[in-house]
């Protein structure tokens, strides 16, 4: 009990120590003092994603980095918020567990669920119930395209909008795949259908993933690292043969691919 006592001090003391820089540099650091949320805002983003590669590589050590850099981004934001007398550090964190408790009645409450699937049903349920916009209006604008869709049908599954079986989700995207191969060989082809049914495709194969328990986000990041990964592999043989791209058929390149598959 008494280690768990002083890792908790030393955490607290930690975090104590952050806030006392926070307030250092905002006050001596001629870049620190003239930030606002906007100015920030970019940063942040930047930082996220960062974090993000980090997560993807499984690299532990750059995923501690990151984090330390995202905090301070939080602790930043909330010491401009003081300043301006809207909300502080200590606001923020107190916000933030009163909604875990209230959103986790599973673990605060008598609720019970039998996977984290009726956790995040509960969630949005809950969202709703507390009157917070439309079952769609917590969906941010600015979310890239495909993190957007998974949570576009994340909530529409929390309010029982939802297929039944995986296999109907199948049928739907063979059927949207039939209509994006009906505009793509028409002689007289127009552009902004194809957009509209290819966009139709991906948005129901990015839905049947949920049904298999896959992020269709994480799946396709990996899959650019391993295209990356590859791709990098097959250029260093074809330099090392004294070849260029540019002067090898495809056929050349597909043979120098396949070995750096095996």
């Amino acid at each position: 009990m008494k280690n768990n006592v002083d890792n908790l001090e030393n955490k607290i003391n930690a975090f104590i120590s952050l806030l006392e820089t926070m307030n250092t540099l905002r006050e001596k650091c001629p870049w620190d003092n003239k930030q606002t949320f906007e100015s920030l805002r970019p940063h942040t983003i930047e930082e996220t994603y960062e974090l993000s590669e980090a997560v993807m590589l499984n690299n532990p050590s750059k995923i501690k980095e990151e984090l330390g850099d995202l905090l301070l981004h939080i602790v930043f934001y909330a010491k401009i918020g003081e300043e301006d007398g809207n909300f502080s550090i200590y606001d923020v964190c107190n916000d933030l567990v009163n909604k875990l408790i209230e959103r986790h009645p599973h673990v605060y409450g008598s609720v019970k669920v039998k996977d984290d699937n009726e956790v995040k049903d509960n969630w949005e349920k809950i969202k709703i119930s507390k009157g917070e916009k439309a079952t769609l209006g917590g969906v941010p604008a600015g979310l890239p395209t495909m993190i957007k869709a998974i949570r576009i049908q994340e909530k529409a599954k929390g309010v029982g909008f939802d297929w039944d079986h995986r296999e109907q989700v199948w049928d739907k995207i063979q059927e949207e795949m039939s209509e994006f191969h009906h505009e793509i060989v028409k002689e007289k082809q127009d552009r902004n259908k194809i957009e509209d049914e290819f966009g139709d495709v991906l948005f129901s194969l990015i839905n049947y993933a949920r049904f298999f328990d896959v992020n269709p986000d994480t799946a396709l990041e990996k899959t650019n690292l391993k295209f990356i990964e590859r791709f990098n592999k097959m250029e260093k043989a074809v330099k090392k043969d004294g070849k260029s791209f540019k002067s090898m058929s495809l056929e050349e390149m597909e043979g120098y691919w396949q070995k750096t598959k095996k």
